[in-house]
């Protein structure tokens, strides 16, 4: 355990070059197999490291015994399960020194499908890994909460903005402070052209480009860009690109879902999630517009990669809603939105439910790697 609290005490004062760094890559490495030197035989799964324990793993936390012991002071969850089912998650570190997480939740009563009644929320944590504290509704005056859908990022003002999606397409809020008041200044505009007449605001990802462009990428995989603002217009650039990716192009489009985008080492990066299939597959650009690059898997339930750093590990039923957290200009970990069992089997209480998953994750060596094995 004196390992451990090592771990956690690095991550909480965020210096990801000793967190992540060749030493501690090596000391996992008899862990966990995916901590191997590089080769041109890697994908995105790869990357994932070993979690620090913040609790003892538990063996009774809600949930199928299928998960595995778990930590429940990892992420965002409702230790009781008796209120809240959470989904989404992006975070960002405060000036507060604090990191903050954006996400949406609802009453678990209801069940999964009860996803439409979702509220945005805002909790906060002194570590990276968690545990994050719900503080409660973002926007509690404004149709009572609702969001679902939700991402969260910086602004190149020093500004932050939530967007959502879903459920209600495409509603931006500003504030000058992460615990808010939260301002809702419209929703984001799309200029009509050939590619824009069945387009939807749904499952929605954005990010600042470098220079200084706002790049939208939507459940659909067509990327929008606007160089006028986060509320735009924006204009799409083309068909989705999955159409242009052979490895994509045989999936049913309809499957493909919950892309996320991101800028690091001197590339773009996507990654996509087959929810039927319960894959996600890692793309890149050089310029997050054209010639994306399919490298592989990026992650899957299934697979050997939710690992703690006792080699304890979780396998969650599904795993979506992926969001980056990046440091010194790298990943450096991934939210994604858990849930036990398949989708449709959870009814409200019954003892199952999703939550917000926090993984390391190094992005400097596979941003190291992508320009070796280019």
């Amino acid at each position: 355990m004196a390992l451990n609290r090592l771990l956690l005490r690095l991550y909480s004062l965020a210096i990801p070059t000793l967190l992540f760094g060749a030493n501690v890559v090596g000391a996992a490495s008899a862990q966990s197999p995916a901590q191997t030197s590089a080769s041109a035989g890697k994908t995105f799964i790869d990357y994932f490291q070993p979690t620090p324990i913040v609790s003892p793993l538990s063996t009774t936390a809600w949930g199928s015994v299928t998960v595995g012991p778990r930590d429940q002071k990892n992420g965002l969850e409702d230790p009781t399960i008796k209120l809240w089912d959470y989904w989404d998650g992006q975070i960002i570190h405060g000036p507060d020194g604090k990191y903050h997480i954006f996400a949406s939740r609802w009453d678990q009563s209801f069940g999964h499908n009860a996803w439409f009644r979702s509220k945005a929320v805002h909790a906060v944590s002194d570590s990276l890994i968690g545990p994050y504290v719900d503080k409660g509704l973002c926007w509690p005056n404004d149709q009572e909460g609702k969001g679902h859908n939700v991402t969260a990022l910086s602004l190149p003002d020093g500004r932050y903005a939530i967007v959502v999606s879903e459920s209600r397409p495409g509603d931006v809020f500003i504030s000058g402070s992460l615990d808010g008041p939260w301002k809702n200044i419209g929703k984001i505009i799309l200029v009509p052209n050939e590619f824009s007449a069945h387009e939807r605001m749904s499952n929605v990802s954005i990010m600042v480009r470098p220079d200084g462009a706002f790049e939208i990428v939507p459940r659909s995989g067509r990327i929008w860009i606007s160089k006028t603002g986060i509320l735009g217009p924006y204009t799409i650039q083309g068909p989705p690109i999955y159409t242009t990716i052979p490895e994509l192009a045989v999936r049913k489009p309809e499957y493909l879902e919950d892309p996320v985008v991101w800028f690091s080492g001197g590339l773009f990066h996507i990654t996509v999630n087959d929810w039927n299939d319960r894959k996600a597959f890692h793309l890149t650009s050089v310029d997050g517009i054209h010639n994306w690059i399919f490298r592989g898997l990026a992650y899957d339930p299934r697979r050997d990669f939710v690992r703690y750093t006792d080699g304890t590990v979780n396998h969650w039923n599904k795993m979506e809603r992926p969001s980056v957290f990046l440091d010194n200009g790298h990943v450096v970990a991934i939210t994604l939105a858990v849930i036990d069992v398949a989708k449709e089997d959870e009814k409200g209480n019954d003892g199952h439910g999703s939550k917000v998953v926090v993984i390391p994750f190094d992005g400097a060596a596979l941003d190291r790697d992508l320009q070796q094995h280019k």
